[in-house]
């Protein structure tokens, strides 16, 4: 799984949930930069290191040992959680996992080296491991 070598602080505060704040595009990591094909978020999400990793096999298991995948996300932010059965107060959670907070517009995924019918075929599958609604775009 993916996860931050070493961070300045350990734990994050929550954050913003506004949907307006949300909604708002990506201004970042929006156009296809390095391969032919990417796989654009079209829906605001919270995608965990493990979705993402899941979504990495996925690509490279269908589209074969030619292809060449760039992952356009890292998960920087930390994600507490408290144990189980435990009561209110007494602090915060420990971190519990790491997550990348994507905005409409940016670009997940990228792939190169294969065929456009099978490279639509692989982003599809890693698409419906991620908790968002995305799109196949190809470099402009």
């Amino acid at each position: 799984m993916l996860a931050p070598k070493k961070t300045k602080h350990r734990k994050w505060q929550t954050g913003r949930k506004h949907p307006d704040v949300l909604q708002r595009p990506e201004t970042r990591g929006i156009d296809v930069s390095f391969g032919s094909f990417g796989l654009k978020a079209l829906t605001p999400a919270r995608v965990t290191s493990n979705q993402i990793e899941a979504a990495r096999r996925a690509l490279t298991r269908a589209a074969g040992k030619g292809a060449k995948v760039w992952i356009r996300i890292f998960p920087d932010r930390p994600i507490t959680q408290k144990a189980a059965e435990v009561g209110m107060g007494s602090g915060k959670g420990d971190v519990a996992g790491y997550v990348m907070e994507v905005r409409p517009g940016r670009i997940l995924f990228e792939i190169d080296g294969v065929p456009e019918a099978l490279s639509r075929e692989s982003l599809r599958k890693a698409g419906t491991k991620l908790p968002m609604k995305v799109r196949i775009v190809t470099r402009a």
